[in-house]
């Protein structure tokens, strides 16, 4: 009997014993997670059965029978019931108030025709405002199923939409926001019809172009810098329509599994309300800001000041955004060669190097990261160049500098492994791949396409990790569209068969680490999220089926089911 006794009190002293090395602090979470399959991202346990958090920290993660020690009556349960969980999702490259304002303006992004942006003004112009100026985006020429005639420099003019709306200025931004459509009376106000009348047939734009029809009149196309001709006229935005625009941004996300947000380029405006937001408790997404590159003493200011790292990790800013040419579409996109559909015609340089060289200086001797826009094999030479140049001249402020190119589109193959030897990160959308390739040879012709477009595998192989995103409102903000891209290289109506320069796909696993933890390494944030790991913080995106197993021709039918921001279900598609 003593013995019986003995035994089990000494198996009672085992199973406390062994539940505090499983508990080892003792410790409780606020939620489990569990039920489904959990990728990680972490490369010490590719997948788990639980993950339990403490308030908005991950304080394990393993098999559900150890989970259970964390559990008390006060532990929230969320079960899986299959579903997919991976790491919270991060926009590696967006536009987060053009996001918000996009639902707020007119959206064209699913325009097919001249006539689909004609129509969808018209239908604005019965309830505008007399005088009201129209905004809208999205639209894509090289994207349309038939186009109109008239064209100049392969863009439509002005006409049939002046002639919906005569009297409500109009202005719609290219998808990719390198270009604007403006009509006669945006023009008119902005002075530029008088300038033709009285016979002056050229508008000077240093970093841009007024497309001109053959009377020296402009056809209502503004490429790059020329569009502050236009845009410096129409009204400034209120704070109201601010906080309206970053909700509708905010929500977007949630809906999307996005819980990080990489916004290039915002100005002292938008510093000011996201920190108003913060401060309300309205940042309910994580956003790592890049200071606008055109606001010279913008930039000085926060030299001085060093960068922002918060600690509650809501809105950091320590990095800063150059606009170094143009895009594709617009043939904004500076080049080495000529255009293979326009042979007169480079790009434009938008910004000068001289000042890619300065800022890189100066944001090695202030602490600051440089993220400069370039998309054709020209500006991403002299963008490199420039880096060299900066870090051969401060040596020893190179570590860790983690400097960026963002969308690196269309490289020379001779700079591909420069990237790695400089150890600047290219920050690739891969669904500009899936949207721009069908047209995009057209631009560049069968050689340059697949020997320097779009160079997802080739950059990886030399070791350099890339930053996936969509460049929001460019792209849709869903990122199973770019994972798609990603892993398929075809458009989204599936074709072609076996996917475009096929031998540049990422794996499924390299296509998650770029939503993941590779973006959150492109943001100096890799040891506080982008892997479900202890001590990270608990932000979570649930799928409706596994994207890493289904079947490649049903990625694009997943849906983001939920989404976990801070520890905090912020989103469920039964809301």
């Amino acid at each position: 009997m003593k013995l019986k006794k003995f035994r089990l009190k000494y198996i009672s002293l085992l199973l406390v014993f062994l539940m505090a090395c499983s508990n080892p602090k003792n410790e409780f979470a606020t939620l489990i997670i569990y039920g489904g399959t959990i990728y990680t991202v972490d490369s010490t346990s590719t997948q788990v059965e639980a993950v339990a958090i403490k308030n908005n920290l991950i304080i394990f993660t393993g098999k559900l029978s150890e989970a259970e020690h964390f559990k008390n009556d006060n532990t929230e349960l969320i079960d899986l019931k299959g579903k997919t969980m991976t790491p919270g999702f991060i926009e590696g490259h967006g536009h987060f108030m053009g996001l918000g304002y996009n639902e707020l303006n007119l959206d064209l992004m699913h325009t097919t025709s001249y006539q689909d942006i004609v129509d969808a003004v018209a239908e604005r112009v019965k309830t505008a405002q007399p005088g009201e100026w129209i905004i809208g985006r999205g639209w894509h020429q090289s994207k349309w199923d038939s186009m109109p005639s008239g064209l100049v420099n392969g863009f439509q003019t002005h006409h049939l939409l002046s002639e919906v709306s005569p009297d409500n200025p109009v202005y719609l931004r290219h998808a990719s926001g390198h270009a604007g459509f403006a009509n006669a009376k945006a023009m008119e106000i902005a002075g530029l019809q008088v300038l033709a009348k009285e016979g002056i047939k050229n508008f000077k734009v240093e970093g841009g172009e007024v497309i001109i029809d053959e009377f020296g009149r402009p056809t209502g196309i503004f490429n790059e810098r020329a569009q502050t001709l236009i845009v410096k006229h129409i009204p400034k935005k209120t704070l109201e329509t601010d906080q309206q625009a970053f909700n509708l941004a905010v929500k977007a996300c949630q809906r999307n599994g996005i819980t990080s947000f990489h916004d290039a380029g915002i100005p002292k405006e938008t510093i000011a309300l996201y920190e108003k937001m913060k401060s309300e408790g309205k940042m309910k997404t994580r956003i790592y800001a890049m200071l606008t590159g055109w606001d010279k003493d913008l930039l000085e200011d926060w030299y001085s000041k060093g960068p922002m790292i918060d600690p509650d990790h809501l809105l950091t800013i320590r990095s800063v955004k150059l606009n170094c040419d143009g895009a594709l579409g617009s043939r904004g996109a500076w080049l080495l060669e000529p255009y293979a559909d326009r042979p007169d015609h480079f790009g434009h340089e938008t910004l000068p190097m001289e000042f890619v060289e300065e800022t890189a200086i100066k944001g090695l001797n202030h602490g600051f990261q440089v993220c400069a826009h370039a998309i054709g094999d020209r500006a991403n030479r002299e963008i490199l160049d420039r880096y060299e140049m900066a870090f051969k001249e401060l040596p020893d402020a190179t570590t860790n500098h983690r400097f960026r190119i963002e969308h690196a589109q269309h490289l020379h193959p001779d700079d591909i492994p420069r990237f790695a030897e400089l150890q600047v990160i290219p920050a690739m959308q891969a669904v500009h791949m899936s949207s721009d390739r069908p047209w995009a040879i057209d631009r560049l012709g069968e050689k340059r396409i697949k020997e320097g477009a779009y160079m997802w595998q080739g950059l990886l192989q030399t070791g350099v990790p890339i930053v996936n995103g969509t460049d929001v409102p460019v792209e849709p903000i869903n990122p199973i569209a770019s994972f798609y891209a990603s892993v398929s290289r075809k458009t989204l109506k599936g074709t072609p068969e076996g996917g475009y320069e096929p031998e540049q796909k990422m794996t499924r696993t390299q296509a998650l680490r770029s939503y993941t933890l590779d973006a959150a390494y492109g943001a100096f944030e890799e040891q506080i999220k982008g892997s479900i790991s202890v001590g990270k913080l608990a932000d979570f995106t649930i799928f409706n089926q596994d994207i890493m197993t289904v079947e490649e021709s049903q990625i694009l039918d997943t849906e983001v089911v939920m989404t976990i921001f801070d520890g905090n279900v912020v989103y469920s598609i039964a809301d």
